[in-house]
């Protein structure tokens, strides 16, 4: 498995712990994140990622930035891509489930370092459902 991660600056020490964990896994990691921690531009971070996940260049990505709504809506602006905002494990379960999301957004200010690694786990083990959840998706792209 290949995932591709990004962060801003706020989302830098859980990319490091995000990265030390998919590793662990075995899982090779793409990572377009900054490392420092001074002000960037999210976009900058979220389009190399989204761009990987719509061309099929990896099988997932993760963003994260202070809230996850920066990176999220930049990511969902890319065609074939499903960005979640996730804050519990729970949301994380239905977003793959239920949306298909093919991106997981961390908010790195509202959630805890272990809670975040909690997400990536069930972001990677939860099966999407299919049925009546992909006439669903099919109507999410423009011009449906």
């Amino acid at each position: 498995m290949k995932i591709a991660i990004g962060n801003d600056h706020a989302g830098t020490e859980y990319k490091f712990a995000v990265e030390a964990y998919l590793k662990s896994k075995g899982i090779e990691v793409v990572n377009y994140g900054t490392d420092e921690t001074s002000s960037v531009d999210y976009p900058d971070f979220v389009h190399p990622v989204a761009d990987d996940v719509a061309n099929n260049r990896v099988d997932y990505g993760i963003l994260i930035c202070g809230s996850g709504n920066g990176v999220a809506m930049t990511a969902n602006k890319h065609q074939g891509v499903r960005a979640g905002l996730c804050w519990t494990k729970e949301i994380v379960e239905l977003t793959r489930s239920h949306n298909n999301a093919n991106i997981l957004c961390l908010p790195a200010r509202f959630t805890a370092k272990e809670q975040a690694l909690e997400m990536v786990q069930t972001f990677l083990d939860t099966e999407f459902e299919g049925g009546r959840h992909q006439n669903r998706i099919n109507k999410i792209p423009l011009g449906c």
